[in-house]
């Protein structure tokens, strides 16, 4: 009986392990469930967009994902190993890997640029002072930000916010990045600028980036794949490449939150 030649169908190499894989996972709060059973996987240095209408649970779903939130049941998993279940101190250690820019930029006011940029590298390493102020501020260089180092969140415009919220995201070099609406409040263009920003970001580091956003304009922009949720059926109700369902899904759905024609970008 013949054997199975070395290279072969036998020895083939196995998937990919995704940055990220959701398994049947159910998401609620004081016994209502916002989210149920919902599965998905994100591969690395994906773009990947959440999106769907207000009320939707894009939010929940992300607060989930970051461990603000613990699931009511199923699995998150973070290049193949589980952050839902794992021991605190495991779970600190994925946290490290980590990045999250929150809507509005969330800096603390009484803070410089610098020292919010510095907070991660306090509270995940031992660098001394002068270190920890150094990698701040190449962080906001990174952003566009070299020279407001000094500033205070009141002194700077919305977008130079979001961008120094980012630069602090950024911090310890993370695997991943979540945004949660990173353009609300923005202009279109200070928004266009914050997508190229992204773009930017994943093709330098080959970061995977998770976005929560409902702007058709960013979504059709940059990201490469996306899963819209329902609020009425409590999960998701498409999948795929952002101009590929607006052009093919039936369902209803999908068709009028992607097809706004006031709002769809050229091609």
């Amino acid at each position: 009986m013949g054997t199975t030649p070395k290279g072969g169908p036998m020895s083939a190499d196995p998937a990919p392990v995704a940055a990220i894989d959701v398994d049947q996972l159910v998401c609620g709060y004081d016994g209502t469930v916002v989210l149920d059973k919902i599965s998905f996987r994100v591969a690395r240095g994906e773009i990947f967009f959440i999106i769907g209408g207000s009320g939707c649970g894009k939010s929940t779903l992300l607060r989930h994902l970051v461990g603000l939130n613990t699931p009511v049941s199923g699995s998150v998993s973070f290049f193949g190993t589980h952050f839902s279940s794992a021991e605190p101190s495991a779970r600190r250690a994925m946290l490290k890997t980590f990045g999250m820019l929150f809507q509005g930029g969330a800096l603390w006011t009484s803070l410089t640029l610098r020292q919010n940029v510095a907070l991660p590298l306090e509270e995940y390493t031992d660098l001394p002072r002068g270190a920890i102020d150094e990698i701040a501020t190449l962080k906001l260089n990174q952003v566009g930000l070299g020279g407001f180092e000094d500033y205070y969140p009141a002194e700077i415009s919305g977008g130079m916010k979001k961008r120094a919220g980012l630069a602090r995201a950024l911090a310890l070099d993370p695997e991943i990045v979540f945004f949660d609406e990173p353009s609300a409040g923005l202009d279109p263009v200070t928004s266009r600028k914050l997508d190229e920003l992204v773009r930017e970001i994943r093709g330098t580091f080959g970061t995977t980036i998770v976005v929560v956003s409902h702007e058709l304009a960013s979504i059709f922009s940059i990201a490469d794949r996306v899963i819209m949720l329902d609020r009425a059926q409590k999960g998701i109700i498409a999948e795929g490449r952002p101009r590929e369902l607006a052009a093919t899904s039936r369902d209803p759905r999908v068709a009028e939150f992607l097809r706004r024609e006031d709002l769809l970008p050229s091609p």
